[in-house]
């Protein structure tokens, strides 16, 4: 994190969509710190985009889509600045041919995340949903019994959570998932020949784990990494928790599996169109064994002040010619 005396550099920088990760409850001092002028508009159309960067040094975008027709407009930018860590918002390729490195933010939101999947599993092991319902409606109020019994509340204690990714969210949730006194098992790749010393085969942990909850990148390998036939391999008590990214899940084969009772629920914090302007079949779903968050999972304010430091950094070790956390994949194509 900058240090306070830390030397403003005069360079123009525009950030396109602030209000996608503050709703005034962010102080952006360090940012201030690190350059200036800073343009903050709310949310950027595209059609805005050209020109509200056309004058910029440094660009920043949270999920604003930096295109070629953009990037190639702006005669005078130096760096562009992704504010989270996913990076498909931005042309890469086009940014590389100017020479205009792209940097994001890593390792900023684990514990917002991680007690996201523990809420979720929480909700689904206390039934807390319908046991809000059962109060709202009365059920509490006219039962002869002091504690009503309606709905069966489990321990996470002895039960198998399976982990699919193990990086640094999968990790945390597995530390956090030992102090529960669940049992582990991570998952090797899907299409692995071999099982690595520590993981489990992809399709035992499907099988066996009474939770898994996804923590893997969306890529050709991952998309719809479950499917029917996963669902079909799970315990009908199992449920499924997905807090990455949408396509990881066949969203058309979870609701069958929801609707049928092959699951016992599922819980999601990300779909494929966000907002979901067009809706989504799964938001239709009547019922309070899926639970579904507005991509909420990262966005504690801790998060996100920690996600404006990291931000901060990135362009402050730019201006000094320091490392950063600049994405190359461009460069090695």
């Amino acid at each position: 994190m900058l240090p306070i005396s830390t030397y403003q550099t005069a360079m123009l920088t525009v950030f396109l969509d602030f209000g996608s990760v503050t709703r005034g409850d962010i102080d952006r001092t360090v940012l201030e710190q690190a350059t200036s002028p800073w343009i903050y508009h709310d949310n950027t159309a595209r059609e805005q985009v050209a020109e509200r960067i056309r004058e910029a040094e440094i660009v920043v975008s949270n999920k604003t889509l930096l295109d070629r027709t953009a990037i190639c407009a702006a005669d005078k930018l130096k760096l562009i600045c992704i504010a989270a860590t996913g990076y498909n918002n931005v042309d890469l390729v086009a940014a590389a041919e100017r020479n205009i490195p792209v940097c994001n933010v890593r390792n900023y939101a684990t514990g917002s995340v991680v007690q996201h999947v523990f809420m979720f599993m929480l909700n689904f092991a206390c039934r807390f949903v319908e046991y809000q319902q059962l109060i709202k409606k009365g059920g509490w109020q006219t039962s002869p019994y002091f504690c009503p019994l309606d709905f069966g509340i489990m321990e996470l204690a002895g039960k198998t959570l399976g982990i699919i990714g193990h990086g640094e969210l999968g990790s945390a949730v597995a530390n956090l998932a030992r102090a529960f006194g669940m049992k582990l098992q991570i998952a090797e790749h899907k299409s692995a020949l071999s099982v690595r010393s520590g993981r489990t085969a992809f399709d035992d942990v499907i099988c066996q784990a009474d939770f898994i909850t996804l923590h893997c990148p969306l890529s050709e390998d991952t998309h719809h990494l479950i499917g029917s036939r996963e669902l079909d391999l799970m315990k009908p008590s199992a449920y499924l928790i997905n807090t990455a990214r949408s396509g990881l899940i066949n969203d058309t084969d979870l609701l069958q599996a929801l609707y049928s009772g092959r699951i016992a629920g599922a819980a999601i914090d990300v779909l494929k169109e966000e907002p979901p302007v067009n809706g989504n079949p799964l938001l239709d779903y009547p019922y309070p064994n899926l639970i579904i968050t507005p991509h909420s999972a990262w966005a504690s304010v801790e998060s996100r002040q920690r996600m404006i430091s990291l931000l901060a950094d990135n362009i402050h070790n730019f201006l000094q010619n320091k490392p950063f956390n600049q994405i190359t994949d461009a460069l090695t194509r």
